[in-house]
């Protein structure tokens, strides 16, 4: 079973997040662009999971 690799940040929505750019996750998938996850204290607002570097696809 394959990450869900969300190109849009669920904070911001404006940021572009391809498949090798950084982003945050949460055990859900809830994908975040690295400034708002800083903005957030690393802490998905959606289910209170820590926010971790996403693996990068090449």
């Amino acid at each position: 079973m394959a990450l869900e690799m969300r190109d849009r940040c669920e904070r911001c929505e404006i940021a572009q997040l391809p498949l090798d750019a950084p982003a945050r996750i949460c055990s859900y998938e809830c994908t975040f662009c690295v400034q708002c996850a800083e903005a957030m204290h690393g802490v998905c607002p959606n289910c209170g999971g820590e926010l971790v570097p996403r693996p990068r696809r090449s």
